[in-house]
């Protein structure tokens, strides 16, 4: 009998969302399944990297899913959901086709996914609104509506410059926080990523 042309690769148990955000950020560095072939390498107890491991014509690959924890959980989820629904084809040149299509996700929206994606790690939810104040008030209201591979790390400095005398702290944690916005975006929406390698 022929192997499946695409299977993700389980070890023991075939259950999904087996590890937590505690024991994600608690574990010490090493590899830690997650079920469905998605795979948590930790290099260091504060950084690793997403793997979905899977078999493509007989044979065994990776594919890599992007760091964590800028990635978060359900997002390394979602990339391995929709790599496993790509069945007969290879996800890396699945992702490679649809960067092709040219996406145009706008900066609030792009903000909004990633406070989203990061609720559940955030004190109370982010309820406080410390994560996401910065971006509302020093970002959102002047270029809220501009495509988000329009807006490079250059564009957000001369956007704050303004503010850094005044307000460093809401400059620097906006200056820190949007990046990640911008490379969820990049992620979460892989036409994107050509538009924006040439927007810098």
């Amino acid at each position: 009998m022929k192997p499946p042309l695409f299977s993700p690769l389980r070890k023991g148990s075939v259950k999904q969302h087996i590890l937590s955000h505690v024991a994600a950020r608690n574990a010490p560095p090493g590899r830690y399944g997650d079920g469905a072939g998605l795979w948590l390498h930790k290099r260091e107890r504060a950084r690793g990297k997403w793997v979905l491991r899977y078999f493509l014509k007989g044979r065994r690959c990776e594919m890599g899913l992007g760091p964590w924890p800028d990635v978060s959980m359900a997002d390394a989820r979602a990339a391995a959901a929709r790599a496993t629904l790509s069945a007969g084809q290879c996800p890396i040149e699945t992702c490679c086709q649809q960067n092709r299509v040219i996406a145009r996700l706008t900066v609030a929206q792009a903000i909004a996914s990633c406070f989203e994606a990061r609720k559940a790690q955030l004190k109370g939810a982010g309820a406080a609104g410390r994560w996401l104040s910065p971006l509302t008030v020093h970002v959102i209201p002047k270029i809220g509506d501009r495509a988000i591979e329009d807006i490079d790390q250059h564009a957000l400095r001369d956007l704050l410059a303004p503010i850094w005398h005044t307000k460093p702290e809401a400059a620097a944690k906006a200056s820190d926080l949007y990046p990640r916005c911008r490379a969820r975006a990049r992620r979460r929406s892989p036409g994107l990523s050509q538009g924006m390698r040439s927007a810098g």
